[in-house]
């Protein structure tokens, strides 16, 4: 559990660090993006936001996609946490294979972590989570489920629905098939957690363009929490299930956390 390698990108510095996970018995890496100016403000901290990637992909996923990045975090002043979260593992604790435990690692095993070796303001008010496509879902899920560790919850191009796609991304590893398993993925798709909300308790924002697979599902989402008097930001713009879109739709959603930490400072006085 330590530092690999530091990066100077711009003025932030980039972490990837090694957190062991108790839950799967295993060391995982994570990328930190750190801005300029928590080394120059050692009595300073920090809100936080964790990014997850989609499926696939790895820790190292989002700085490739939007490289940008260390820049956001200068500009925005606010520490990034990029997990590697298994290339399918949907961020469930899977409830059919014991060594996919990513519910339980991020909201946990890294942050407990995170907030003991970085200077972060270690409350849900100044903490978010967004992610892409599988991150996306992830991101929901965790943030719906975990209102009591998050303030803000964002997804792009995600997969709020998995129901409609049970043989794709190997989903029955983590969930089991559909027939044997079906309240396996009622219980676990981010659209069904949705019903637990109620309007103030999360602020939530989404992304997805007109060309991507996942745009219907995210129709849905948005037009079940409207009916639910969900306050929430949704857009649709063109774009396609890819990096372009993602890489874009980050630098929005960023600046949509930043203006809600600052609201909640600003409440306290900040």
């Amino acid at each position: 559990m330590g530092i690999l390698f530091a990066l100077a990108a711009g003025a932030a510095v980039t972490d990837t660090v090694k957190v062991y996970s108790n839950s799967m018995h295993k060391d995982i890496k994570v990328v930190i993006v750190r801005p300029a100016a928590y080394d120059q403000d050692m009595q300073r901290h920090f809100p936080v936001v964790y990014l997850l990637h989609g499926y696939s992909g790895n820790y190292a996923s989002w700085l490739k996609d939007a490289p940008q990045l260390p820049a956001k975090a200068d500009e925005l002043n606010m520490i990034l946490i990029c997990p590697d979260g298994g290339y399918n593992s949907w961020y469930f604790d899977s409830p059919v294979d014991s060594t996919v435990r990513y519910e339980t690692f991020v909201t946990s095993e890294l942050m407990t972590y995170i907030d003991g070796n970085y200077r972060t303001v270690a409350d849900r008010h100044c903490r978010a989570i967004a992610g892409l496509s599988m991150g996306g879902h992830g991101a929901f899920y965790l943030g719906m489920r975990h209102k009591d560790l998050f303030g803000a919850a964002g997804s792009m191009a995600g997969g709020v629905d998995i129901r409609p796609f049970p043989r794709n991304w190997d989903m029955v590893r983590v969930l089991g098939d559909t027939l044997l398993h079906k309240d396996n993925w009622e219980r676990n798709t981010v659209i069904n957690i949705a019903s637990g909300l109620k309007n103030g308790e999360l602020k939530l924002v989404m992304a997805c363009g007109v060309g991507d697979f996942f745009l219907q599902v995210n129709r849905d989402l948005h037009r079940k929490l409207l009916e639910m008097k969900i306050d929430h930001d949704y857009t649709e713009r063109p774009g396609a299930h890819n990096r372009d879109f993602w890489g874009n739709s980050v630098d929005y959603q960023l600046l949509f956390f930043k203006k809600y930490f600052e609201n909640f400072q600003e409440k306290i006085g900040g």
